[in-house]
């Protein structure tokens, strides 16, 4: 297994990071442990999930599985938070009230003392940046987290917040979670420049688009009945991202998996995995089968001329399904 650096960091991390958003939901307590069990096995030390997943739950089942097979000690841990988890006007958000609150609730679930890698799930520019800034540094100085990050934050969001950091003597973010894959190829345009010139790590979520890119659904027939695409009428998300464009790209990519001798699923993690600036794209396995052949990317190389074939069927910088969205506008307060 190669392991790379977090970034400016001393940490390295695996080339897939385990992604636990199913976890304790679809999938049970019991089967994610095996799940987890067997990634590590194979040489993934990093694991991903957030205070909203499945309400909770999902860290209590990341949480039960490390205190099972007692490794916790191998795993560089990384949660979230941001979303709303809670009644009330401040049971979400990146206030310093919620941030400090749902991390003492995170480190329970986890049954754990520190937290690897904490990140802001979203930004929000009504709150100053040196407000959510102010909490993580604390929550680092007092031992609890040992390093912070992002999820879906626009470049000049990061830079600003490296501003920030350095003129209050803050801690600063070592790494973003963008969404990156081959419908969505936005984030080429200045946030991996950006990254690569100020030392942020890169870990993509959704380098499978959603299950768009895993040969699961094709043009002319209905969404899989258990699917998340299965009813688009009750997400309009979903709907924008399942459009009639993909199925240019969709096509030809499993046409160039085919002549590899591989899968789509796997020709689309392996590219993502090897795209210059990333770190470790975030696979979000349901099933062991799932696992497998998320692990089966790890022995596909991309060349130089996947690459140009690649380039040719979905351009540099362009997208057909939206995933690379979030609050990008500037906030009422400066520091």
């Amino acid at each position: 297994m190669e392991y790379r650096p977090l970034g400016r960091t001393g940490v390295r991390v695996s080339p897939l990071c385990l992604g636990a958003m199913m976890f304790g939901g679809r999938t049970s307590p019991s089967d994610a442990a095996d799940i987890i069990d067997r990634a590590l096995d194979a040489g993934i030390n990093f694991i991903d999930t957030a205070n909203v997943y499945a309400q909770g739950r999902s860290e209590e089942a990341v949480g039960a599985a490390l205190a099972r097979n007692g490794r916790r000690n191998d795993v560089i841990l990384a949660t979230k938070v941001h979303g709303r988890i809670g009644e009330g006007p401040n049971a979400m958000g990146n206030a310093r009230r919620h941030i400090i609150e749902q991390c003492h609730a995170s480190l329970r679930r986890l049954g754990t003392d520190w937290i690897d890698l904490y990140q802001i799930h979203r930004p929000q520019p009504d709150i100053p940046i040196d407000e959510t800034l102010r909490a993580l540094d604390d929550l680092v100085r007092s031992g609890k987290v040992r390093y912070i990050g992002t999820s879906t934050f626009a470049a000049w969001q990061l830079v600003e917040s490296l501003w920030v950091s350095k003129e209050y003597g803050l801690e600063r973010f070592v790494c973003e979670q963008p969404p990156y894959n081959l419908l969505d190829r936005r984030i080429e345009r200045e946030l991996l420049p950006m990254a690569r010139a100020y030392g942020f790590a890169i870990i993509p979520w959704s380098p499978l688009a959603g299950g768009l890119l895993t040969g699961k659904y094709t043009r002319n027939a209905p969404p899989p009945p258990d699917s998340r695409y299965a009813n688009l009428d009750a997400n309009p998300m979903y709907r924008r991202r399942m459009n009639d464009a993909i199925w240019d790209v969709i096509e030809p990519l499993e046409s160039l998996a085919r002549d590899k001798g591989t899968t789509i699923s796997r020709l689309a993690l392996a590219w993502c995995m090897h795209q210059p600036g990333v770190t470790s794209p975030i696979i979000g396995p349901r099933t062991m089968e799932q696992l497998e052949d998320n692990l089966a990317a790890l022995d596909i190389a991309i060349t130089d001329e996947d690459r140009q074939a690649i380039d040719r069927i979905i351009a540099p910088g362009t997208h057909v399904s939206p995933y690379y969205e979030a609050d990008w506008q500037p906030g009422p307060y400066r520091w």
